[in-house]
């Protein structure tokens, strides 16, 4: 999973809530969107703690 592309989807659903919230969309589909986010959240930091543990491993087996 990369970082940059996770950061880059979520903004995207934040700012789709945002509009959607200004627009008057129902709570059933801002709920979706929401979860969505909750989602993306788990996955950037999934793939963070991924990162961090490459990075650790590499200076443990260094």
């Amino acid at each position: 999973m990369d970082i940059q592309t996770l950061t880059v989807w979520i903004r995207g659903r934040f700012e789709a809530l945002k509009a959607g919230k200004d627009a008057g969309q129902t709570s059933a589909e801002l709920a979706l969107i929401a979860g969505a986010l909750l989602v993306g959240a788990g996955l950037l930091v999934l793939a963070i703690r991924t990162k961090l543990m490459e990075k650790i491993g590499i200076i443990n087996g260094g």
